[in-house]
C-alpha cells in the first residue's frame, strides 16, 4: 500500500466513523480526542517514562502528528469497554541503536491488517504496548485509519525490553495461543518482510525478535487480542493519562529553560536527581535484536547505570540505588529532555532521573520472576531479592 493509498484508506474510514464533539486536553475524562498538544505531551511523557528504552522522540512525534492529522482518534478509558470487548497490543520490537532499522508509518497499519486477515475477531480498541516517546503513541496511526478508539490501559506504563514483560503474563493462561503479526525493513535493500507468528507466546515473540534482526533493527508489530477483563487486572491503566500529565508539564516549564524543565519532571513523578555530571563512559553492543551496555556519570556523585534498551540498574557511589523496574532516566542538562540508552554520547552533560516503581502505574508482565529472570541474564546482575 503507498502512502496515497494511505490517505485514500483514511478517508474511506472517516466517512463511517461517528465523531464525538468532545474536549482535548481534559485527561481526567473517559473519552478524550486526541490532537496536535496532547501527541506532544503523550511522546514527551513517554520520553520520561520510556527509560532509555521506548524509541525516539522524532518517531513518537512524527507518528502521532501524522494520526491526528488524518483521522479523528479518541482516547477511551478502560471503563468505556465491556469486559468481554477485545483489544489488541501496538508495538514495535528490536533494537534502537540498530543502524540499518526501517520502519514507515504504513508498516504500523500493515501489521495490523495482517492480524485482522488472519483472524475473526471483532476488535472493540487498540492499547500501546508501552510508555515511550514513540512506543507509547504506538497505534494510534491505526486508530485513525481503521476507525478504532486507543483505549488508556498500556501493557506497561512505562518501557521494558521484551514481549514477555509487556504480555501482561498470558504465557500463564494454559489455552491461550498468541497471534503476533510484524512488517518493517527497507524494501530497496530487500529487507522488507512480512510475518505472522501463532503459538505459545515464547515461540511467537523469538520469532518477532529475530524478524526484527532480519529487517535491519525493527518491526511494527500488533500482537494477541485479549479482553477488557483481563486488561482490568493485568495492564496498566491510566497509564497513557500519566505520560500526558507529565508531557503538559514539560510543555509547560519548556519556556523557563532546561532546569525548571528538570524540576517539573521529577514533581510529576515524585522522584529524585541521583547525581548530576557528565558522561564519562559510554559502552553498547547490539546483540540477538537488543542494545546492551553501561553508561557512568560523574559528577556530584558517581552513577554507574546498566541497560538493556532501558536502563536496568542504578548504583550511586558503588551501592545499589534503583533497579527495574523502577524508572531510570537521563535528563539532559542543556534541554532537560531524556536521553535514550541508544543516544547517550561520551562527556554528554546530563542528570540521573531516579522514581520508584511504586509511583509508576505498571502492567503485569514486569512483575513477573521470569521476565525479570531473562533481564538479570541479559545484564549479568541481581535485579530481584535484594
Amino acid at each position: 500500500m503507498s502512502e496515497f493509498a494511505l490517505v485514500q484508506v483514511v478517508f474511506a474510514q472517516l466517512d463511517k466513523l461517528n465523531v464525538l464533539t468532545l474536549t482535548a486536553g481534559g485527561t481526567d475524562m473517559s473519552i478524550v480526542r486526541l490532537d496536535q498538544h496532547l501527541a506532544e505531551a503523550t511522546a514527551l511523557g513517554g520520553a520520561v517514562l520510556g527509560g532509555g528504552g521506548g524509541g525516539s522522540l522524532e518517531d513518537g512525534l512524527e507518528r502521532a502528528g501524522l494520526a491526528v492529522r488524518l483521522g479523528s482518534v479518541d482516547l477511551l478509558s478502560l471503563d468505556e469497554l465491556d469486559d468481554e470487548d477485545l483489544v489488541v497490543t501496538a508495538s514495535a520490537v528490536g533494537a534502537p541503536a540498530a543502524k540499518d532499522q526501517f520502519v514507515r508509518p504504513i508498516d504500523h497499519v500493515r501489521s495490523l491488517e495482517l492480524l485482522l486477515e488472519n483472524t475473526s475477531i471483532d476488535l472493540c480498541g487498540i492499547i500501546a504496548n508501552e510508555n515511550g516517546a514513540s512506543s507509547g503513541v504506538n497505534g494510534w496511526l491505526q486508530a485513525a485509519v481503521m476507525g478504532l478508539p486507543m483505549i488508556d490501559a498500556p501493557a506497561n506504563g512505562r518501557a521494558h525490553p521484551t514481549g514477555l514483560m509487556g504480555a501482561m503474563g498470558i504465557q500463564r493462561l494454559e489455552d491461550y495461543i498468541s497471534i503476533q503479526t510484524a512488517a518493517g525493513g527497507n524494501p530497496d535493500s530487500d529487507r522488507y518482510l512480512e510475518l505472522v507468528a501463532k503459538g505459545k507466546l515464547k515461540a511467537t515473540a523469538a520469532l518477532i525478535r529475530y524478524a526484527s534482526v532480519q529487517a535491519g533493527g525493527i518491526v511494527a508489530v500488533s500482537r494477541d487480542p485479549i479482553n477488557a477483563a483481563y486488561l482490568r487486572k493485568f495492564a496498566a491503566p491510566g497509564g497513557t493519562s500519566q505520560a500526558i500529565k507529565v508531557g503538559e508539564s514539560i510543555l509547560a516549564a519548556q519556556p523557563q529553560g532546561a532546569e525548571a524543565v528538570i524540576k517539573a519532571i521529577v514533581s510529576s513523578l515524585d522522584g529524585q536527581i541521583a547525581c548530576e555530571g557528565k558522561a564519562v563512559e559510554v559502552g553498547l553492543e547490539t546483540i540477538g535484536g537488543y542494545d546492551i551496555g553501561l553508561v557512568v556519570v560523574e559528577g556530584d556523585n558517581r552513577c554507574e547505570i546498566t541497560f538493556w534498551n532501558e536502563f536496568m540498574t542504578l548504583d550511586v557511589d558503588g551501592k545499589r540505588a534503583g533497579t527495574f523496574p523502577d524508572l531510570i532516566t537521563l535528563l539532559s542538562l542543556t534541554s532537560g529532555l531524556p536521553v535514550g540508552s541508544a543516544e547517550i554520547k561520551r562527556n554528554q552533560e546530563v542528570g540521573v532521573l531516579w522514581v520508584p516503581s511504586d509511583h509508576l502505574i505498571l502492567g503485569e508482565g514486569v512483575r513477573l520472576p521470569e521476565a525479570i529472570a531473562e533481564a538479570e541474564q541479559a545484564i549479568g546482575k541481581p535485579l530481584q531479592n535484594l
